[in-house]
């Protein structure tokens, strides 16, 4: 049995949710998130103010949506009560990002700047010129669209400049030294 799937979801204050035949309607004060489910294979009750999803078959392709459909619905909860946050920092020298109207401009090394348009539903801003914070509803579109500015410059392993997730543990490699460089060409004369 799914643990995922079988785990009752509480609505939260001031979030409205209505069933419908083929998918889930969720209200907030942010705004309206439709969470689709099949309706061959998931049933989706409200039962006291809790939402329970349960399968109709026991087959692979039912037990993969159980538990996917119940994420889902579950992120669209709290994303309308919440809301989900993503903060990008850029390291190093020279870059920096700024938020002019429904653009966020980077300059990151290129001989141009990179410009993005911000979707509807997020709010992006630069409190500082070296950080980005992306809020919005929609966990998907959140996630989406900070792993697009991510994308632009990754981390790279020697230096560690570019953008990445303020959380993120960039591993760091070693570069070549003069002193490994000689120890070869010190093995190589003998």
């Amino acid at each position: 049995m799914s643990r995922k799937g079988n785990k009752l979801l509480t609505i939260p204050q001031g979030v409205d949710v209505t069933i419908n035949s083929d998918h889930v309607v969720i209200k907030g004060a942010q705004g309206t998130l439709n969470v689709p489910y099949p309706v061959d294979m998931i049933k989706v009750n409200e039962i006291d103010g809790k939402i329970k999803i349960s399968r109709l078959n026991d087959e692979k392709q039912t037990r993969m949506f159980h538990g996917t459909i119940n994420s889902n619905i579950s992120n669209a909860l709290v994303g309308l009560s919440k809301g989900y946050v993503k903060k990008l920092k850029i390291v190093g020298v020279g870059y920096k990002a700024n938020v002019g109207g429904n653009k966020l401009n980077l300059a990151i090394g290129f001989s141009h700047p990179v410009v993005f348009d911000i979707p509807p539903g997020l709010r992006v801003a630069c409190p500082i010129p070296t950080e980005i914070v992306i809020e919005g509803y929609d966990k998907i579109i959140v996630g989406e669209f900070a792993a697009n500015v991510r994308a632009v410059r990754k981390p790279e392993p020697y230096n560690g400049k570019g953008i990445m997730y303020s959380d993120e543990i960039i591993i760091r490699k070693v570069g070549k030294t003069a002193e490994g460089a000689g120890a070869t060409a010190g093995a190589a004369k003998k």
